[in-house]
């Protein structure tokens, strides 16, 4: 979830993991460095499993830091603890300028290390040997990033509240966690065993991060209060913030598909009273979703939505909120038919982003549309769980405006880079003609709670994940994805007719190209199998209406 205009998305990118079978994604092997023009060997440092990287695995975080308001800095450690895949004794781990590392231990002892832009190298002591536990702890200091437009460009946003308050947010999709700690900055791999969170705040402030809060202790010396946060789960590095401000906690609890669901509301003081009236729609949110894709995949670490100074972002276990109290998006309703204006477009949006991003992540920011396009696609599952099927459609149906067919879904591989914004809207479009082209709801819902139960708190990569959504609905969707995410052309329904004969055909589509349809032809539905050779259809003369299904997103010309 980056935020969710697709005019005002900014490229990013990370790196995929390969897969085992030989498909598109291993024309570039990430162990070799090969840069095409219009990237660069930082692109390549971030967004390959590098062989630094590759022959260890992240168990655990152990984050602490002090942010200092007044002069917009911090400093802090991370241990991080890993699982050796094979021998090694040269590790990257990436931090951005203009924050730095200043020293690294293991086992007391100090180890060598150097800077390369974004990335720092670190030599160990000795060479380690496959299938040890170890554990180094990296030290760092510096002014962090100020970002200029969250969250669409990250880093620290240093603010005050309507009171005048500090109201200070982390965000750093895109740009990539390391902008704001240290720790190995790639989507394929998280910690396994979660990460605790510890953040200093001047005294008389809160800091609120993701999981659960184990303790608050205060130094009267230094007139400052340390928060420890711990999440037990996997977790994307992105997904971990830090929000510091005059926060008060709001307590609740949700009846789910798993038992009792803690749920907090972290609000400022003096925005209890309108919070505990709008952040009804939690409730509403969670109940939908885990109709539709299961249960909520964090139990253990609770739910939090925790108000921010931006817009909004999916943070694990802690959905920050930025919308004004509003229904819409800032209070606009994205699809022009009305329906956007019944709910709360960051709590549902942002929250969707708790299966579909957070549950189930992407290894390589080139699949943002494993994120993006289910959450967008979650929102109109929200509408049609809470209000009418026929609202749903009119949602998903009306933001077909927004786009923009500029580039494709899927970005390239390997190389730090994402597709277009067009992986909301188009995305969402796609996945709402899947279900129609199915024409079985029953099925299309356990395809959804399919994907969140089998890719539980896993990584993956688009060609396994399109493989199980083929497999699990018994329907060949490979040609579709190919179509949507790796093309700009939508498909276009040709017909013609001469007397009784009336022949329907697609064009600009991939080769083989064969869906299903629903057809309106003089008023009478027909269920059609279209392909690129022309079809006949049987048909009453005169021809005086033919009409496609509004719910396939593509486009009808007659020859």
């Amino acid at each position: 979830m980056h935020l969710h205009h697709p005019r005002l998305l900014v490229g990013v990118s990370v790196l995929t993991f390969w897969t085992a079978c030989a498909t598109y994604e291993e024309a570039l092997d990430p162990r070799e460095e090969i840069i095409p023009e219009g990237f660069t060997r930082q692109d390549h440092l971030r967004g390959a499993i590098t062989p630094e990287r590759e022959w260890w695995d992240v168990l655990h975080y152990d984050l602490a830091l002090q942010v200092f308001p007044g002069v917009k800095s911090l400093g802090g450690s991370n241990v991080i603890v890993f699982q050796t895949l094979a021998a090694g004794d040269r590790m990257q781990v990436d931090l951005q300028p203009p924050l730095e590392i200043t020293r690294v231990t293991r086992a007391g002892r100090e180890l060598a290390f150097e800077r390369e832009g974004n990335v720092y190298w670190l030599t160990l002591d000795r060479t380690l040997r496959a299938g040890v536990e170890d554990q180094i702890e990296v030290f760092y200091e510096g002014t962090p990033l100020e970002s200029e437009n969250p969250p669409w460009s990250g880093g620290f946003t240093w603010d005050t509240d309507e009171l005048g308050n500090p109201f200070i947010a982390t965000t750093c999709q895109g740009i990539g966690a390391s902008v704001w700690w240290p720790n190995k900055d790639h989507g394929y791999d998280e910690p396994d065993r979660g990460m605790d969170i510890r953040v200093t705040v001047p005294a008389g402030l809160t800091a609120v991060s993701n999981g659960r809060l184990q303790s608050s202790e205060h130094d009267s010396e230094a007139q400052t209060r340390t928060f420890h946060w711990r999440v037990t789960n996997p977790i994307n590095n992105y997904c971990v913030n830090v929000n510091i401000g005059n926060y008060a906690v709001i307590p609740a609890v949700y009846e789910g598909e798993f038992g009792t669901l803690d749920t907090e509301y972290w609000v400022l003081e003096h925005q209890q009273d309108k919070a505990r009236a709008h952040f009804k729609e939690v409730p509403r949110t969670l109940a939908a979703f885990e109709h539709w894709f299961g249960k909520y995949p964090f139990y253990e670490d609770s739910y939090k939505l925790v108000v921010v100074p931006y817009l909004g972002m999916e943070h694990q276990s802690s959905v920050t909120y930025g919308n004004g109290f509003a229904n819409g998006y800032r209070g606009r309703d994205l699809s022009k038919t009305g329906v956007g204006l019944e709910f709360d477009f960051i709590i549902i949006h942002e929250s969707a982003h708790e299966w579909f991003g957070n549950n189930i992540s992407m290894r390589d920011v080139a699949d943002m549309w494993i994120h993006e396009s289910f959450a967008n696609y979650a929102e109109s599952l929200f509408v049609e769980h809470h209000f009418t099927e026929r609202e749903a459609q009119d949602y998903v149906i009306g933001c077909r405006d927004l786009i923009g067919n500029d580039t494709t879904i899927i970005g390239d591989y390997h190389l730090n880079s994402s597709g277009s914004g067009d992986m909301y809207y188009k995305g969402g479009n796609m996945l709402h003609t899947m279900r129609h082209m199915l024409n079985d709801d029953v099925r299309w819902r356990s395809v959804l709670r399919g994907l969140n139960a089998d890719f539980w708190h896993k990584t993956v990569g688009t060609e396994e994940f399109e493989a199980y959504i083929s497999r699990a609905a018994g329907f060949d969707y490979s040609l579709v994805f190919d179509q949507y995410l790796r093309t700009t052309d939508i498909p276009v329904l040709k017909h013609a007719h001469q007397g009784p004969s009336l022949e329907v055909w697609w064009d600009n589509v991939v080769s083989g190209f064969q869906v299903p349809v629903l057809l309106r032809i003089n008023g009478k539905e027909q269920r059609v199998t279209v392909s690129e050779t022309p079809t006949t259809i049987g048909f009453d003369p005169p021809l005086e209406s033919f009409e496609l299904d509004r719910n396939f997103y593509m486009t009808v010309e007659a020859q």
